[in-house]
Formats: structure tokens, C-alpha cells, sequence
């Protein structure tokens, strides 16, 4: 191992080559490490077309030069395969722009692959994928029109008689990762990180590539001073090291301070998290949190599911369910915003790869996701709008391997403004976008597989609750004091089924003070 500068280590990422980059969303990112390369690129537009490929892409949900956005400068990135890009919001809107071909695949897939080129296996072979849009036979996980350009990164294969997608390996020859510490020899250890992410799989992957791993850490201590439980990422795998402290005017970015609460040092008072204020996004999250049952393991997605814990805790029923997400989170409750993906007072925390081997398992009892359009057979679109890309992230594994998934969304948005008294809800100001679509762009969620396999599926509004039906989507419950023709009808693309029994959603729900409720 060689300590190095930043700007050494961007020096060491040539033309051509294929990049491995950390982090997950706001956390894990090797940010130093990134910013050199900017600046550099700036300065002598070295290095060129490069290939990148991340998970849970860094960013902090803005255009500032920081996490994925960095590499968004014209010709420094010559293709992308990741499973998330929204994070980066400069480079999710260059992908729309089709500035360099991108490939958005499952976060789970992306993690098993990884494997697979640490393991010089050919690729990942999986049903995960099916009937959305990474199947060939839909859009073959391309984002914009340069990927469809480009050679298939997926195949559909039949074996002994059913249908699999096969995600194909390539080699890695950087690796840039995050750790919190390096001793003396290279072993790293991830002690302040709240989430442990693919940091291993990414230094195996590009080492056992013939590649280099490079590591930025806060400090390096002495060798013999690291628990040897604490070393995830051994010196064998680690060429260079770079020493950065966190920068905290990101504010919560990165998660640069050390927090005991958020990495399982210790547990906080869940009477410090405060309860959030009525709105459509609570509605939404009390009528989620009434499809869960006592004793479940639920996965939360990131934006509006993230509040079913908060209103969990504020009912006092947090304790009756547990926790999961797919950054490999057990227990505890979940954070929000640039900080999705870790929790305070986690039980467990491994490594997403790990995580979505329980989840492509089926060891999830129920989910509860995003909702940003929905067609009329039932279909989620969550990963593409317009020019804006986000990717899949972990959706598809979670929604295609787990029994029962509430999406939770607005009925409409851009605009919508709503209010809320003893009689129930009332629309003051109309969303200008419609997300009940005769077609979403993107097939995030495939209601033919769910359909297929005997999944139970609910779709969540501020105003209206449906149910995927074989027949299309059906709508079961209204908000008290909504107009089923001015409120619902009139803001859809398209008629569907009506339930002959249609129920009033809980009064309860409406009301801001404390609901009372528990969990069955």
C-alpha cells in the first residue's frame, strides 16, 4: 500500500479504462478522489471515456459538484452502468440528454455482479428483471437512445423451460472506494461508515481484474491497532490510499461526522425523532402504515415511504414491526433524504450484497415503495421521466421477490396543494401532472410478472386507494369528502374498475393529532 495525494490518485484513472465508484447516495463516497478527477479533466481534459459503474450512485440530490456529478463533464464519461443516478442530479440529466451512452440495472444484480468478476464468473443469471424494462425484449436496461447503440449488456436465456435474464461481466481496472480507516499495511476498516455497501465486492472485483483499488480514508493508524472484525477490506486488495477529512460544510452529505446513533455504538431515545407535519406525503404514510401487519419485515423505499417509520414511531408501533433496507440495514429507523439508507439504532448491519440475497430470496414480508406513475394495467414507472434518469436502484428486486408491495405517491403532482379539517380532505390547488398514465415511460414495476406469480398489490394516495386486479387496477377506498368524478375520475388517463363495496378511507388518517393506531 502507498499513501498518495488526491491528485496523484486521479492521475492513475488513463482513457478508456473502466472506473468502480462507492457510495450510496449520501453516503460512502470517495469524494476527494472524485473532485481531483474533475479538476483535472478541467485542466488537461484527461482522463476520456470512461466507463463508469456504481450502485446507489453518490450524490446529495443537487447540481453541486459533488458525488457522481462530478463526472459529468462532456466527453470524461464514455458509458455508465449503474443501478441509481438521481442522487446526482447533473449527472442523471446528462444521461436524459444522451450526452454518453447508460445502462441502469437492479441493485441487486449490480451487487451479485460485482461478485462475478471478483469470482471470473461469466455474469450473474437471475429472474430479477423480467417483463421491466432491463428485459431485451423491452428496453434492455438502456436509458437513453446512445445505449441502444451499443452491445447488450443483458440476455434472455430459457433453461429447462423458464425464462432468465443473464447480466454479463466486464473488467474492472479502477476501483475508487471510501473507508473510514487504513492502518499502516492497507487493511481498512469501515468503523464510522453507517452503511458497509459494496466497498468489498468493488476492491475484489478490480484486483482480481488485474486492476488497482484505491482507497480514501479520514486517518491512518497503526498496524495491530484495527479489530480484525472491523477489517472488511484486507491490504492485500488495497494499492493506494488517500487521507481526507470530511467536508462538513456538505452539511449532511457523506455523514461527516461520527455518529454512534446511525453505525450501532449506541442507541438513541426514539422520543428525540420528532413527528412530521400533516401533509399529503403523511396521509399517504399513515394509509401505508395501515396495510402493515404486526410482526413483519418491511422494506422502506426512499422519498415518501421513508415517513411509514416516522408515523410508526409517532404511534408508538415502531417495535411492533422490523425494519429492512436494501443497503443492508436490519431494525432501527430510518433516516431520509440525502441521508436514505442508514438508520439509527440499526440490529444489523451487512453489506448490500448479502442483504439482497435474503431479498432475492423472498425474506421480505412486505414493501412499501415509490409511486410516480402508474399506468392501466397496473405497471410503476419510478426510474425515468422525461430527460431526468434515475435508475432502478434496488426497486426491481424488492417489488419482484417480495409477496405483498404498497406504492405510495400523490395522485398528481407539480403543484398539488391540499387541506385538511374534521370533514376530511379537500384539493385547494390541483396537481399539474398526472401520474395515472395510459403508459409510463419507464417499466420500473411489471404488474404482468406480478400478476403471474400471485402477488398482492396495493397503490396509495392522498385521496384514493387501488388494487391490482387481473383485469387492471381497481379502486377500493376515497378520501372522506373527495368527488369521485371532479377529484378522481377527471385526473386519470384512463377508466378502470370500481369496487362495487367502495369504502371511505379511515377518517383517522386526516386528522393531525396522534392517530392511536396499532398495528393488527
Amino acid at each position: 500500500m502507498k499513501v498518495i495525494s488526491a491528485i496523484d490518485a486521479a492521475k492513475l484513472i488513463k482513457s478508456n479504462y473502466t472506473v468502480g465508484v462507492s457510495g450510496s447516495g449520501g453516503s460512502g463516497s470517495p469524494e476527494s478522489i472524485l473532485k481531483a478527477i474533475l479538476n483535472r479533466y478541467k485542466k488537461t481534459k484527461f482522463p476520456k471515456n470512461i466507463t463508469v459503474t456504481a450502485g446507489i450512485s453518490p450524490g446529495n440530490l443537487t447540481y453541486d459538484d459533488v458525488g457522481m456529478n462530478c463526472l459529468s463533464e462532456p466527453g470524461l464519461v464514455g458509458k455508465a452502468i449503474c443501478a441509481h443516478l438521481g442522487m446526482g442530479k447533473k449527472f442523471g440529466v446528462a444521461i436524459g440528454e444522451n450526452q454518453f451512452p447508460a445502462f441502469g440495472i437492479p441493485l441487486g444484480v449490480y451487487t451479485h455482479l460485482l461478485r462475478a468478476i471478483a469470482g471470473k464468473k461469466p455474469g450473474v443469471l437471475t429472474h430479477v428483471g423480467l417483463n421491466t424494462f432491463v428485459d431485451p425484449r423491452i428496453e434492455g436496461a438502456c436509458e437513453n437512445e446512445k445505449a441502444k447503440q451499443l452491445e447488450p449488456i443483458v440476455e434472455l436465456i430459457n433453461i429447462g423451460g423458464e425464462e432468465k435474464l443473464f447480466y454479463k461481466s466486464f473488467p474492472i481496472n479502477v476501483s475508487i472506494i471510501k473507508a473510514t480507516y487504513s492502518d499502516t499495511k492497507g487493511n481498512l476498516s469501515l468503523e464510522w461508515e453507517p452503511i458497509i455497501g459494496e466497498q468489498f465486492q468493488l476492491a475484489a472485483a478490480a484486483h482480481n481484474s488485474g486492476g488497482i483499488v484505491i482507497a480514501e480514508v479520514e486517518k491512518i493508524v497503526e498496524y495491530g491497532s484495527l479489530k480484525a472484525k472491523d477489517v472488511l477490506i484486507p491490504e492485500r486488495l488495497v494499492d493506494f490510499v488517500i487521507v481526507s477529512k470530511p467536508d462538513k460544510s456538505l452539511g449532511e452529505y457523506n455523514v461527516p461526522k461520527h455518529i454512534p446513533g446511525l453505525v450501532g455504538k449506541k442507541r438513541i431515545e426514539l422520543s428525540e425523532i420528532k413527528p412530521v407535519e400533516m401533509s399529503e406525503r403523511k396521509i399517504c404514510a399513515r394509509r401505508a402504515m395501515m396495510e402493515l401487519n404486526k410482526g413483519v419485515l418491511v422494506n422502506l423505499g426512499v422519498g415518501m415511504p421513508e415517513l411509514v417509520a416516522n408515523v410508526l414511531n409517532e404511534e408508538e408501533s415502531i417495535s411492533d414491526m422490523t425494519l429492512s433496507i436494501e443497503t443492508g440495514i436490519t431494525g432501527g429507523v430510518a433516516q431520509n433524504g440525502v441521508t436514505f439508507g442508514v438508520a439509527y439504532n440499526a440490529d444489523s448491519i451487512i453489506a448490500d450484497a448479502d442483504m439482497f440475497d435474503l431479498y432475492d430470496g423472498g425474506v421480505l414480508d412486505c414493501a412499501v415503495l415509490g409511486l410516480a406513475e402508474v399506468d392501466k394495467e397496473g405497471n410503476v414507472n419510478v426510474s425515468k421521466f422525461g430527460k431526468r434518469v434515475t435508475g432502478p436502484g434496488g426497486f426491481i428486486n424488492i417489488t419482484q421477490n417480495t409477496h405483498k408491495i404498497i406504492f405510495m405517491g400523490t395522485f398528481t403532482s407539480s403543484g398539488l396543494d391540499i387541506k385538511v379539517n374534521n370533514k376530511g380532505l379537500k384539493i385547494v390547488n390541483e396537481g399539474k401532472a398526472k401520474k395515472f398514465v395510459n403508459k409510463v415511460q419507464q417499466i420500473t414495476f411489471s404488474a404482468k410478472n406480478a400478476i403471474k406469480n400471485n402477488q398482492d398489490i396495493t397503490y396509495v394516495t392522498e385521496r384514493a386507494v387501488f388494487k391490482l386486479t387481473k383485469k387492471g387496477i381497481e379502486l377500493i377506498e376515497i378520501a372522506p369528502n373527495i368527488d369521485l368524478e371532479k377529484d378522481i375520475l377527471a385526473n386519470m388517463e384512463f377508466k378502470h374498475i370500481i369496487c362495487k363495496n367502495l369504502k371511505i378511507i379511515n377518517k383517522k388518517i386526516f386528522i393531525p393529532k396522534k392517530m392511536g393506531y396499532k398495528l393488527k
